[in-house]
């Protein structure tokens, strides 16, 4: 009996990949609705990512993922929704790696980017938005106080300098 030529759902040619357009409007479209901390959408966010990664030198790969960091951990995007989607492994890695799991310490968060090639750019990029000085200064004193120092945890876990 010959052997079957058919890949699996999860297999996608590069050239099938979605391309960063696509990704940046997933990406919105899933978070549609969706506010930060200062009540601003969303969505700004994950442009800032994105375009963090790229002006780090990052790849495609690497800025799809920053559109697409906090989709799953924020249920935007289902995890069978990313297996399925049309990805590169290394894309879809790095989202895995960045989606903190209910109740995971932050050291097994970090160590597990640290171990994924790729997802520490992201995450510098996140943190170096979630840090900016205007948006921690906009909200209360108490919660900016706690972010600021779960950022800094965060950056010295990752061997990252305040960036």
């Amino acid at each position: 009996m010959p052997k079957s030529t058919r890949r699996p759902a999860a297999y996608h040619d590069p050239v099938d990949y979605l391309s960063l357009a696509e990704v940046e409007t997933i990406a919105r479209r899933a978070h549609e609705g969706q506010v930060d901390k200062n009540g601003h959408p969303y969505s700004e966010h994950l442009a800032a990512v994105a375009h963090g990664v790229a002006a780090r030198g990052g790849s495609d790969e690497q800025v799809a993922a920053g559109w697409l960091h906090d989709a799953i951990e924020d249920d935007a995007l289902s995890r069978e929704w990313l297996a399925e989607a049309a990805l590169s492994g290394a894309t879809k890695a790095i989202v895995d790696a960045l989606t903190k799991r209910p109740g995971e310490s932050l050291e097994v968060y970090t160590a597990r980017i640290l171990a994924t090639p790729g997802a520490l750019l992201v995450k510098q990029a996140d943190l170096a938005h979630n840090s900016n000085p205007a948006r921690l200064a906009s909200l209360d004193d108490v919660t900016a106080a706690r972010l600021a120092e779960k950022y800094r945890r965060t950056r010295e876990l990752l061997g990252l300098a305040e960036d």
